[in-house]
């Protein structure tokens, strides 16, 4: 068949497949840790799920605004002024099925065949698939491990060429759940506004973070902020990844072709999780600072675990709910039979030798690296890595 070759040079989720084998093993019956969630195993707590129920009672069922319901453009409004600092209307907001989805909403607004952006590496595999879906060209900064893995303003600097379009910025990240501080981004909100290019800022992860603080490179000042879109939503937080809303916040032009885009795409995101989404993010969020702390506990544990397992290292992250570990020390050797070229080999070696699975960091740009998420009980945590270390220990 003559398909598109735009279409099939997009490579499938790496994260998604390891998490189909671990189900797959465990309809089998075989005791499988899975390290390669990417989603909090909270549930969503009880106040927004009895606003879905209430709003399926009052009938709101049907058609809303392409890019979303009134009230909930407001609450974002009130949620980006009280918590970032920033004031938009209700207008520059855009609700979409989904953090993702706002991405490429914001990357087909703004690219035109050819275009550059520019992506840390390591990355969320997603970003540079998005890219070439909106016909752009992903350009790739390697980041330093004794940098936490961020993007310097002089690395930036030297990247940006005439083609370059935009920066897509993750704080706190994934894979890594780096955290940028204010100078970090001061710095880098310096080059963009030298350069004139836009930044595509996914603070999907802002209320996880256990050291340091959460800063939008928009809140910097007002050039930056119209340069800037902010991407956000209810997946992580909320423990909401089901109820697809995301949302954006940019300047009225952008937001104006976005919205475009959305109503001639998928049209409205779903009416019922918007209305739960209005009282999520005005309701007390108790529920999501206890949850938050549960995360703390985790990683607390799961960085001073795995560093202490043979030829395993990791930085401790500041955010989000994943650990990046450093492999490079088994890279060549034979563990189990299998020679381990790169992380996938790593990876099917835990799954098939451990029941543990984990994510090969390969497609987050860096092939010595396996992503964990603690984004599991405590309890499965410590079982986890003990097999990881006895099936080590054996290697």
């Amino acid at each position: 068949m003559n398909l598109s070759q735009n279409a099939l040079q997009i490579t499938p989720s790496m994260t998604l497949e390891i998490t189909a084998k671990a189900k797959q093993l465990k309809t089998q019956g075989v005791d499988v840790i899975d390290f390669g969630v990417g989603e909090p195993d909270f549930d969503t707590p009880d106040y927004i799920k009895e606003a879905a129920i209430e709003a399926i009672k009052k009938g709101y069922t049907k058609y809303t605004p392409s890019s979303g319901i009134i009230e909930l453009k407001k609450v974002v409004c009130e949620k980006l002024l009280r918590d970032n600092e920033l004031k938009y209307q209700p207008e520059q907001i855009v609700i979409s099925n989904g953090a993702k989805h706002s991405i490429y909403n914001a990357l087909c607004a703004i690219l035109n065949p050819g275009d550059e952006v520019i992506i840390s590496v390591p990355y969320w595999l997603s970003y540079p698939e998005m890219v070439r879906l909106a016909y752009g060209k992903p350009v790739f900064v390697k980041t330093k491990q004794e940098n936490d893995f961020k993007i310097t303003a002089e690395e930036l600097k030297s990247t940006i060429t005439s083609k370059t379009k935009a920066l897509i910025l993750n704080s706190p990240n994934n894979p890594t759940g780096a955290v940028y501080t204010k100078k970090e981004l001061e710095e880098l909100a310096k080059v963009i506004e030298e350069a004139n290019i836009f930044v595509i800022s996914d603070e999907i992860y802002e209320k996880l973070i256990y050291e340091g603080e959460h800063v939008s490179i928009a809140s910097l000042g007002e050039k930056i902020k119209d340069l800037t879109i902010v991407v956000n939503g209810m997946s992580k937080a909320y423990a909401m990844t089901g109820w697809r809303i995301g949302y954006t916040a940019s300047s009225l032009e952008l937001a104006k072709v976005m919205s475009n885009i959305q109503s001639h795409t998928t049209s409205n995101p779903n009416s019922i999780a918007q209305y739960a989404s209005v009282v999520a993010l005005s309701g007390d969020e108790s529920v999501i600072r206890k949850m938050a702390e549960e995360f703390n506990r985790r990683r607390i544990y799961m960085v001073d675990r795995i560093n202490k397992i043979k030829g395993l290292k990791s930085n401790k992250p500041q955010g989000a709910f994943y650990v990046m570990v450093n492999i490079e020390e088994y890279i060549g050797k034979e563990i189990n039979g299998r020679i381990i070229r790169g992380s996938l080999d790593f990876a099917n070696a835990l799954i098939e030798g451990a029941n543990v699975a984990v994510v090969p960091a390969l497609p987050f740009g860096m092939d010595n690296y396996i992503r964990i998420s603690y984004a599991t009980s405590l309890e499965n945590i410590e079982k986890g890595l003990n097999r990881i270390e006895e099936f080590l220990n054996k290697a």
